[in-house]
């Protein structure tokens, strides 16, 4: 029972992490909470939908169509919504409610396009899974961890050895500094989203190959990047991997005694007793400098 559940948080976490490197990717260059990745992980599924079955397009074509679309979608979002207000000097608060004003919004919309009914992206007959160490795998599953770990390695190529990869981390460190040495943060901020985005889409693709698609997945989604992230540390790209990983494997892990629909309590719990123990370590901090 312990390696079929440790699996499954592995294949959890794998998901959580692309959400949560996607939402951490945006958040280092925007510096709000972008709620409305959720609803760009839940329009990449419906996308995938709409090309594989609807128009009997290659899977794997959809695939790279409906990731293309996320970025798209991601892109759109902030041009049409995030840079006017940026113009405006609007506050991070303010970015963050038109965040979830947008999530709102396109969750209603496709909900309006494809009905509340649940739709499902597996074609076939069900096929068994594989036996390791006692544990049981499908050949989704497999796929899963494989583009997961794929493009998690991608990405860390391209924020630690490329051009663009740079420029994020500059405008993330210092945006005043980065402008001044001729970096237009703008550019970067488009870059940020576009990648980001692709990524949330991916996550979509790939869970729905797994579980179902429905108008409200992403509300779940965006909550398991944001404890994620916050767990990693809000802004690490590497720590959102690991905080991805983390929570996917001990939410799992709790359900072994209790039920499988206690998971999301589980994860709330892991974060109210992170976030216990990190404020008790600044005000123990503050204390010692104090004396």
């Amino acid at each position: 029972m312990f390696n079929q559940l440790f699996l499954n948080g592995i294949i959890a976490g794998s998901i959580y992490a692309l959400i949560a490197l996607g939402f951490t990717v945006i958040y280092k260059t925007v510096r709000f909470f972008h709620f409305a990745h959720g609803v760009v992980y839940t329009a990449g599924a419906y996308c995938a939908y709409s090309l594989s079955i609807s128009l009997g397009i290659n899977p794997v074509i959809s695939f790279f169509l409906a990731s293309a679309f996320s970025a798209l979608l991601g892109i759109a979002i902030d041009r049409a919504v995030y840079l006017p207000l940026r113009k405006n000097k609007a506050s991070n608060l303010v970015l963050a409610i038109a965040s979830f004003g947008v999530f709102i919004f396109i969750q209603n919309l496709l909900q309006l396009i494809y009905g509340a009914q649940i739709l499902t992206l597996r074609t076939g007959a069900v096929k068994e899974g594989h036996q390791i160490l006692g544990a049981v795998i499908t050949d989704i599953q497999i796929l899963i961890l494989v583009v997961s770990g794929w493009l998690l390695g991608i990405l860390w190529f391209i924020i630690e050895k490329t051009k663009m990869g740079k420029a994020i981390r500059a405008v993330a460190d210092d945006p005043i500094g980065a402008s001044v040495s001729g970096i237009y943060s703008e550019r970067v901020i488009l870059y940020a989203f576009g990648i980001g985005s692709a990524l949330a889409g991916v996550a979509g693709v790939l869970i729905s190959y797994e579980t179902n698609i429905e108008p409200t997945m992403g509300l779940n989604a965006i909550l398991k990047g944001i404890i994620a992230s916050i767990i990693g540390g809000v802004g690490n790209v590497p720590g959102a991997v690991l905080g991805g990983f983390f929570l996917g494997i001990v939410e799992n892990l709790g359900i072994w005694k209790i039920q499988a629909g206690w998971k999301d309590t589980i994860s709330f719990a892991i974060l109210i007793v992170f976030l216990l123990f990190k404020s008790e370590g600044i005000l123990g901090k503050k204390n010692k400098e104090r004396l």
